[in-house]
Formats: C-alpha cells, structure tokens, sequence
C-alpha cells in the first residue's frame, strides 16, 4: 500500500529544503557564468570572488565570504579553514582559477560540508575554456 500525501498537507521539509538548495545553485551558476561571460579565464582566484560577490548582490542573494571554519581534531582546534563564499546559508562555493581541477579540490569541498554541516557544495574553475566545463557540484 502507497501511502499519498494530502494535497492540503503542507510540502515535506527535505523536499522543500532541496528545491531551495536547487533553485540557489542555479542562480549561483548564473552569476559565476557572468563573472566568466565578462572577465573571461586568468586572472587570480581572489579577482574572480570579488566579482561574484557583486554578482551575488545584484541577484538578491545573501552570502559570506571568507568563512572561517574551525578544523579539530580529537576534540582538539588545529586551526582554521577558510572557506571562499557560503551562499544562503545552504551552498557553499570554491573558487579556482587553476589549469585543470584535480581530486583534491573535490576532497577539500566535502571536508568544507562536513564541517559546516550543509549538504551541497560547487567548485569553479574560471580558468576552463568554457565555464561549465569547470563547474563541480559536490553533494553530502
């Protein structure tokens, strides 16, 4: 037996919670993709963040940059991670400006959910031909 959800119940929260993590990664592609349509593949990592925060802005859409994030160990503080931009407090973003992505750039953006606690996470490489063929979505 199937069990349907009342059309008058409200909608699960996982559902609702994945369909606002899925609409803000669209619209963050959208703002990297001008970022890259206007600057082009180059320059440093920090003039392509800059550039998507502006972008971020304009769209209406809250974020943090430069989040610290406290790395333990047994309980004990090694130190901090320093993570590039925390989009609507649902997605975080790693920027590269790199010849090509490897592995480890895919590792570090995991480490980065796990340790914030969000579950979705995009890595861009503005340094790629095209964009989206720099563009990682990492999910926890």
């Amino acid at each position: 037996m199937r069990i349907q959800q009342n059309a008058n119940q409200p909608q699960r929260h996982r559902d609702t919670e994945k369909n606002d993590i899925n609409l803000v990664t669209e619209r963050i592609i959208g703002c990297a993709i001008e970022v890259d349509r206007v600057l082009g593949p180059g320059l440093l990592e920090a003039m392509y963040q800059s550039a998507i925060c502006i972008e971020l802005q304009n769209s209406k859409l809250a974020y943090e940059g430069q989040v610290l994030v406290p790395a333990q160990y047994k309980g004990c503080l090694l130190g901090e991670y320093r993570v590039d931009l925390i989009v609507e407090d649902l997605v975080v973003v790693e920027i590269k400006s790199v010849e090509q992505l490897h592995p480890v750039f895919e590792a570090q953006v995991l480490t980065y959910l796990r340790l914030t606690g969000k579950r979705v996470g995009l890595l861009f490489n503005f340094n790629s031909r095209v964009l989206k063929d720099g563009i990682k979505r990492l999910i926890l």
